[in-house]
């Protein structure tokens, strides 16, 4: 039982700096699918 929990603590752990480590590249993609979804909902209101 304990195996599995150092473990899971470890994936946590592992997730937490991936995310620490990456969060800028998250936002950029995060911010050009936002920027590519409203740009298409404008485009389908002036259509």
């Amino acid at each position: 039982m304990q195996a599995i929990q150092q473990q899971q603590e470890e994936s946590y752990n592992g997730l937490s700096l991936f995310l620490d480590l990456n969060w800028d590249r998250i936002l950029y993609l995060a911010t050009i699918v936002i920027a590519l979804g409203v740009g298409g909902m404008l485009g389908a209101m002036l259509r």
